[in-house]
């Protein structure tokens, strides 16, 4: 299933985040693996990773979007990019 994210795709948002992830840890993850659980997000990395979504994807993650759950998973760090994107749309 593709879903429009702006200009790119969930799969595109996923692969990119995977890449970072990737280049930064030297571990290649699974979509749905709990990064913290597994060890491959530190709280300090957690705060890179937040600064590359934002900037990446143009958005602002504030509130109760900083939860940590947001962050465990590439799914939910897409499902939050894309639900950030649709807010900030004009749609």
């Amino acid at each position: 299933m593709t879903t429009s994210t702006g200009d790119r795709t969930t799969e595109a948002v996923q692969r990119e985040l995977m890449g970072f992830l990737s280049e930064h840890t030297r571990t290649t993850w699974a979509p749905d693996t709990d990064l913290f659980a597994q060890g491959g997000v530190s709280s300090l990395f957690a705060m890179q990773l937040l600064v590359h979504i934002e900037s990446t994807y143009g958005i602002s993650i504030t509130g109760d979007d900083l939860n940590l759950d947001n962050f465990r998973t590439v799914q939910r760090m897409t499902a939050l990019v894309e639900r950030l994107r649709g807010e900030g749309s004009d749609g």
